[in-house]
């Protein structure tokens, strides 16, 4: 996009001189306050809204040399709610472009029937209808449906906004794992700034009137905020945000608060100096907290045990994971488990803190290695 700007009739300016090179096969979201563009933007990429000044590239190509019917089907588009055809069946919505472009219905079909498995669709909803499933189903026809043709390009307008926040961070997570499968070049709008930050390989804020603010990689974005505006709109809570960019490996665990529901009097015995003790099942999965001079051999009540709050894994999950899960806990220690959900240790919120500061040493000299 080079010096693209959109001004309607009556003088109101949209997107103001906005240049930006949108990456192959990554995810680019823009995000910003309400009128700052960001939707102006992505329908000037199709061409649904035409752009007043500037030029829009693909691949090298100016879109306006391109039939606008074809540019758009070309093109995978995913809005708020689906906007599926309610007289259609989920198959055969999934299957509309491909049947645009000339497909046979057996071979549309087949694909459509492909690409509901890729988004986690039961195949049984096939020959429902819209109005017979969930919103999150919904928003998953949606993907399915503008991926059928197998276009390069994706455009997605807050598709996830209208879905409550579990079904929304599932549907992040099912985005994620199949752009990692195909990799598409994925253009993402949303207001907001959670969801720009998961979800972005590069994130561009916008300010009111489609100016660019900034243009950066997530992790840049929250370490190093252009300016006032950029800051205050990434909100108050930047630097916890920021530690979802630092990995949980390399954390300093300890065993030896963990203890079986069927620990015999001498481990207890041995484990009675410490503060609060991890009480595991039979199989090593959490329980919960207990002090040690509240449990006794061959007779644990599991109902007067505190809650061990969230569970991170080491490893796979950050270091935002690992402080959540120190902060959720009513013992101030955070639970480690492994991908089945065993127990391998906990770790203090003085650990995690200990580790926060290494990772920012980390990063600070990584920033003078790379300014040098």
């Amino acid at each position: 996009m080079d010096s693209v700007t959109k001004r309607y009739p009556d003088g109101t300016v949209a997107v103001d001189r906005l240049s930006l090179e949108i990456p192959d096969r990554a995810i680019t979201v823009l995000v910003g306050p309400s009128g700052c563009g960001k939707t102006t933007t992505l329908r000037m990429i199709n061409r649904m809204v035409e752009p007043s000044e500037g030029s829009i590239l693909l691949d090298g190509q100016d879109i306006r040399r391109q039939p606008v019917n074809t540019l758009r089907r070309s093109m995978g588009y995913v809005i708020q709610n689906a906007g599926l055809f309610q007289h259609r069946t989920i198959l055969d919505n999934v299957a509309t472009v491909p049947r645009l472009l000339g497909w046979s219905k057996q071979k549309a079909r087949a694909r459509a029937a492909e690409l509901m498995e890729r988004v986690g669709l039961d195949p049984a909803l096939a020959k429902r209808y819209p109005y017979q499933l969930s919103g999150g189903q919904q928003q998953r026809v949606g993907v399915a449906r503008a991926l059928a043709a197998d276009p390069p390009v994706l455009l997605m307008d807050e598709p996830f906004s209208a879905v409550d926040p579990i079904v929304r961070k599932g549907l992040q997570d099912e985005l994620l794992r199949i752009q990692q499968e195909l990799g598409k070049t994925i253009v993402f709008v949303t207001h907001d700034i959670d969801e720009a930050i998961k979800l972005g390989t590069k994130v561009a804020v916008l300010r009111t009137g489609g100016r660019l603010a900034q243009f950066a990689p997530p992790a840049e974005l929250l370490s190093a905020p252009a300016d006032s505006f950029v800051e205050d709109f990434l909100g108050a809570d930047r630097g916890i945000r920021r530690l979802s960019f630092f990995p949980s490996a390399g954390l300093r665990l300890e065993t030896g608060p963990v203890v079986p529901i069927d620990a015999d009097a001498e481990r207890l015995a041995s484990r009675a100096t410490a503060d609060w003790l991890l009480v595991t099942d039979a199989d090593g999965r959490p329980l919960g907290w207990s002090e040690p001079e509240r449990l006794t051999a061959g007779s644990v009540d599991r109902d007067r045990l505190l809650p061990y709050g969230r569970p991170f894994v080491p490893g796979t999950d950050s270091l935002r994971a690992a402080l959540d899960g120190a902060v959720l806990s009513p013992t101030g220690w955070a639970v480690a488990v492994d991908g089945e959900g065993h127990a391998v240790g906990v770790v203090s919120q003085q650990a995690i803190g200990e580790a926060i500061r290494a990772a920012h040493d980390r990063a600070a000299e990584r920033a003078e290695v790379n300014a040098g």
